[in-house]
């Protein structure tokens, strides 16, 4: 290959280049391509060419083109106010609508549009002014086709008729409608209705009409609704009022039931406290004479086995150096007869005296031995004598605290006999005068409600006044009855204690009797006096921690009781409160009588003789009834109870009168009734 040859070949290469270039940079700039949103359509020299989908040659001066949107462009409508539609029923509509329209990809209509709309495609607000018109006209004459109801009620068909209405429009521009969206749609206000156009005129009418009369249905609706609710609410009232007086009533009787309750659990408790009381002392009693009875019997074996075990140790002993003795002198006699047949010669003599004075030792050695015995029998008899003199002292101090107990709980019977007594007496006196007001508080409502037939009503009071007196006279002797029985039995109780005393008594007699009998030693006495002391001490330990659990308990249930108490204090009403009021004057009312009644302890007897307002005598009132001088005689009784009055105001009741003192000592006649019916509930138990 030759140099030539080469050149050439670069040469052509670098034209070849060139050209290629040159091509590449003329197809840039003079090839035009269409998009999938715009199309365009090449007019000039070979003729109209729409191109959708592909591209084209665009030569300058010889070629122009015209682009064309295919996008979707929304156009709003709105039509409100002053230019809203009229209907067929000559209603004004406020709408807002948005049309979205978009060109045919088609040729034909490509083009159709580039030659109508030109470059407006591309600028949705210039395509929305030139097609506005359009789109009202179509809203308006679909809209005087059909009355506001139906416009409403039937919003698709309006749509679709609008839409067959503005496509026919658009498709001579070469553009689709592809819906119509009607985004708000209301009757217009009134004030944009004109009177002076008949239109508008027309449809006020109508408007004005239809409003008024929905109007007066809807004030018909809620004058009725008015009426219907007060009714109700009226019935509802009185409901309400009959359930809160039944409620009242059910609160009021189950206040009446605690309090009874209340009342009954009191007496119960008081009546099963003294049952445990008893039970307890008398259990106290009969374990203390079960231990004094064991401790008897367990140191007479004790004193038994020690003294039968020192006479056997003693003779023991004795024997025991009775022969040890008779060894030893043996032996040593042994030892001496050899010694004597050694020096049988030479020490004869010696031996004779030898013998002489052993036979003084032994018998001085047994002498000693009698006497050290008889001291140690000697000694042992004066320590089981004031071992003895100790026990009889504390046998006798013994019997001397159980003979004071008993004397002193002889006279607490009594004092309580006594007391009893005199609270029968005031209790009968206080009922006599509770029955007495009663009477007279009922005499003054009976003079007050029987004006126009006294003689009969008197003829009925006196009869009534004596079968009161009867009754409570009876009630009286029934009442002194139980008084007396009461006296008996109580005068029983101190003759079993008086028997007690005496059986106690020769229970002592008979422990200081076994007690002479015994012949302990002196350290024996005090182990066992020791052990005594260390059992009473258990004994006394033990009694001790189960009174402090009993306190621990009582306190525990006192608290808790007392708790209830203030829980059902707080949640009590007036009247409860005023029931708990008259309760406590109840519990003062024994000492307020008892104070009144002390000058009258004196007095065996009282007699009313009634001399005055007898006719023709007096004061000269003679012409007055015997009803107005007994109702005059009870209230003169009430100038005779000043004390009374004084105390009751002290305790929280004022100006106590005849007419709430009958309700006072009514309550006091059911509570006394009340603690007599326990009282014999408890005896008959």
């Amino acid at each position: 290959m030759t140099t030539g040859l080469i050149g050439s070949i670069i040469l052509w290469l670098i034209i070849a280049i060139i050209v290629i270039v040159v091509v590449a940079y003329l197809m840039h700039w003079l090839y035009h391509r269409s998009t999938k949103e715009v199309a365009f359509v090449r007019t000039g020299f070979g003729g109209e060419t729409v191109v959708i989908d592909g591209g084209a040659l665009v030569l300058p001066i010889v070629h122009e083109i015209t682009s064309v949107n295919l996008n979707v462009v929304r156009i709003p409508v709105a039509r409100i106010k002053e230019d809203a539609v009229i209907t067929r029923d000559r209603m004004r509509v406020d709408i807002k609508a948005e049309f979205f329209v978009r060109v045919i990809q088609e040729k034909k209509a490509v083009a159709k549009a580039a030659s109508t709309l030109g470059r407006k495609t591309l600028v949705p607000e210039e395509l929305a002014d030139l097609l506005l018109g359009k789109f009202v006209a179509a809203l308006r004459s679909v809209a005087a086709e059909m009355s506001l109801d139906e416009m409403h009620e039937k919003r698709g068909d309006y749509v679709e008729k609008v839409e067959d209405r503005a496509a026919d429009i658009l498709a001579s521009n070469g553009l689709e409608l592809e819906t119509v969206a009607i985004t708000d749609l209301d009757q217009t206000d009134l004030e944009y209705f004109n009177p002076a156009n008949r239109f508008d005129a027309e449809g006020l009418t109508q408007l004005i009409e239809t409003i008024e009369t929905r109007r007066k249905m809807r004030n018909d609706i809620e004058q009725s609704s008015v009426i219907a609710i007060r009714t109700r609410n009226l019935e509802a009232e009185k409901e309400t009022l009959k359930l809160e007086q039944q409620s009242e009533s059910s609160r009021l009787n189950q206040e009446r039931e605690l309090e009874a309750l209340r009342a009954e659990q009191r007496a119960e408790i008081i009546h099963t406290r003294s049952a445990k009381e008893a039970e307890a002392e008398k259990s106290r009693i009969t374990n203390e004479q079960k231990t004094r009875e064991l401790e008897i019997a367990r140191q007479q074996a004790l004193q038994s086995a020690e003294i039968k075990a020192q006479e056997g140790v003693e003779t023991t002993r004795i024997a025991q150096e009775q022969a040890l003795e008779a060894i030893r002198i043996e032996r040593e006699k042994k030892i001496r007869e050899k010694q004597i047949q050694q020096r049988h010669e030479i020490d004869s003599a010696e031996i004779a005296a030898n013998e002489d004075i052993e036979r003084a030792r032994i018998v001085s050695d047994r002498l000693l031995k009698e006497t050290r015995i008889m001291a140690d029998e000697e000694t042992e008899n004066r320590e089981i004598a004031r071992g003895q003199q100790i026990e009889t002292a504390k046998i006798v101090a013994h019997k001397a605290v159980e003979s004071s107990r008993i004397i002193q709980e002889q006279a607490l019977d009594k004092a309580r006999i006594e007391r009893d007594r005199l609270l029968r007496s005031q209790q009968i006196s206080l009922r006599q005068s509770v029955e007495e007001n009663e009477i007279s508080a009922q005499e003054e409502l009976e003079r007050a409600r029987i004006a126009s037939d006294r003689g009969l009503d008197e003829a009925r009071i006196l009869k009534e006044r004596d079968l009161k007196r009867l009754e409570i006279e009876r009630n009286q002797v029934l009442e002194l009855a139980e008084i007396e029985r009461q006296i008996v039995i109580l005068g029983k109780r101190t003759t079993e204690a008086g028997a007690r005393v005496e059986t106690e008594t020769a229970e002592a007699s008979a422990v200081e009797a076994a007690e002479k009998v015994t012949t302990a030693r002196e350290m024996l006495i005090a182990e066992r006096i020791a052990a005594v002391d260390r059992l009473l001490a258990e004994k006394d330990a033990d009694t001790a921690k189960i009174a402090a659990e009993a306190d621990k308990i009582t306190a525990v249930v006192s608290a808790e009781a007392q708790s209830l108490l203030n829980e059902a204090d707080n949640i009590l009403s007036e009247d409860a409160r005023a029931g708990k009021l008259r309760a406590k004057m109840l519990d003062h009312l024994e000492g307020i009588i008892r104070e009144s009644v002390k000058p009258m302890e004196n007095i065996e007897g009282i007699k009313i003789l009634h001399v005055e307002g007898l006719t023709g005598g007096g004061n000269g009132n003679g012409h007055r009834s015997p009803t107005d001088e007994v109702i005059e005689s009870a209230l003169r009784y009430r100038a005779q109870a000043p004390l009374i009055d004084e105390m009751m105001k002290e305790i929280g009741i004022p100006d106590a009168g005849v007419s709430r003192m009958g309700d006072i000592f009514r309550t006091a006649k059911d509570a006394q009734s009340l603690a007599a019916n326990l009282e014999t509930k408890k005896k008959k138990e």
